[in-house]
């Protein structure tokens, strides 16, 4: 009897520990100094500050933003390096898989052929969203020649093969969104907090990020070639602020997760009372997150890096609206996503399913910018396409229909005969 009392109580007392424990986990933070050893990067030699690494630059940031993580207990700090050696690119990889780490950041300085490009940027895992910042991927992707064992990880990898559009697409979903928001935080501290021009948040197939099972970035603090942000980057007070705009923006990250999860601790509570079952709204919300003269397509940084986005032309105007819901829970977690990611002045917009203008009516915008000539794609696909001329622009409109729901089935029959970036357009009368 003794001891069945013993074991009821010792097995009580390690459930508590093991609640215990759980509720003590801290948020893992992989800080990778990017280069090392042989490797040094970019690199440039001034006459008064010598030679000026990557290799040594992004180090010195790593290690200062590692030291203020450290002091808040909530956190847990691995580093891929701390001093001047070059960890493969596998290595670094597995290391932050190994550690279950709940964020991956890997510092870079940046150098072009142009003496002249300078600024922040910050890049996520993805498919390449256009033609741009090739030299990037080119000089982040080429270090895996370095290595032995990258050299068998990685150097077969096709960027461009199906299985390997699957396997971003797959993970675009699983933490794109999370690392676009601590992209854009860091981006936004940048330019903020130290009054530096920030040149965007973009995805790119970088090997560092594509193996990683987490939300990571790769941030470019700079480039060694410019002549004043080189000084910048060499200077304690420059690394300093960099290192602080990181720590910011990943203190920020975990506060937005955290809301996200309903909080971090894992502690064991009392079931809470069954809450009423939720009534659906009258009407469908959409979170507006800007207007704006200027058109965006699926992708472009300045929607910071959310999906679902409908954008509606009206009066000029192009309105970005995200997400649709008809629940009140729902709607308010689209708001605060919308929040999170860089739209602090974003709101929700009731729309009445199934209303029809009564005022005018919708279209679809198939194109805007120099005449189409007569062998075009977009003429040669429709018929009954509108042309109208304002301020030496042309714009080329197709249909008419009367509800928002009608709009969006029309754009979508649209885009499945291959005309992409089109836009529903509210015409008054």
């Amino acid at each position: 009897m003794y001891k069945q009392k013993f074991k009821i109580i010792l097995s009580f007392l390690l459930i508590l520990l093991g609640n215990f424990i759980l509720s003590q986990k801290k948020f893992t933070i992989v800080l990778d100094a990017g280069h090392g050893g042989s490797d040094s990067g970019a690199k440039r030699t001034y006459s008064d500050i010598g030679l000026l690494a990557e290799k040594d630059v992004t180090l010195s940031v790593v290690l200062k933003l590692g030291r203020m993580l450290e002091k808040n207990k909530d956190y847990k700090v691995i580093y891929t390096r701390k001093f001047d050696e070059y960890p493969s690119l596998s290595d670094r990889t597995n290391l932050a898989n190994r550690s279950k780490a709940d964020l991956f950041v890997s510092v870079h300085c940046n150098s072009a052929q142009r003496s002249t490009a300078y600024g922040t940027e910050t890049y996520v895992q993805g498919p390449d969203q256009n033609n741009t910042n090739l030299e990037v991927a080119k000089r982040e992707n080429d270090v895996i020649f370095l290595d032995e064992k990258d050299r068998q990880t990685f150097g077969s990898y096709d960027a461009n093969s199906p299985e390997s559009l699957i396997a971003l697409k797959l993970q675009q979903s699983k933490y794109l969104e999370s690392s676009l928001l601590l992209g854009g935080l860091v981006e936004d501290n940048f330019v903020n907090k130290d009054k530096r021009f920030s040149r965007g948040v973009f995805q790119k197939n970088l090997h560092v990020l594509r193996m990683n099972a987490m939300p990571s970035v790769l941030i470019e603090t700079g480039f060694i070639n410019h002549a004043e942000e080189s000084h910048y980057l060499a200077s304690d007070r420059g690394q300093g602020e960099i290192a602080e705009s990181i720590y910011q923006a990943i203190i920020d990250y975990k506060k937005a997760i955290d809301r996200r999860s309903g909080g971090a601790s894992i502690i064991a509570k009392k079931p809470e009372p069954e809450k009423p079952t939720e009534v659906a709204l009258k009407n469908d919300f959409r979170i507006l997150l800007m207007s704006s003269p200027t058109k965006y397509n699926d992708g472009d940084p300045a929607l910071k890096g959310l999906n679902y986005i409908l954008p509606i032309k009206e009066n000029g105007l192009y309105k970005y609206y995200y997400g649709v819901a008809n629940m009140a829970s729902v709607r308010d977690i689209n708001l605060r996503t919308a929040k999170d990611a860089g739209f602090k002045n974003a709101f929700a917009v009731g729309f009445m399913p199934n209303q029809k203008l009564s005022t005018g009516y919708y279209t679809i915008e198939l194109y805007t910018g120099d005449k189409l000539n007569g062998n075009s794609f977009i003429l040669q696909t429709l018929k009954d396409v509108d042309r109208n001329k304002e301020n030496g622009v042309f714009y080329y409109t197709h249909g008419k229909v009367y509800t928002l729901e009608d709009a969006v089935k029309l754009q979508k029959s649209i885009e499945a005969k291959g005309i992409k970036n089109t836009t529903i357009q509210k015409v008054y009368r």
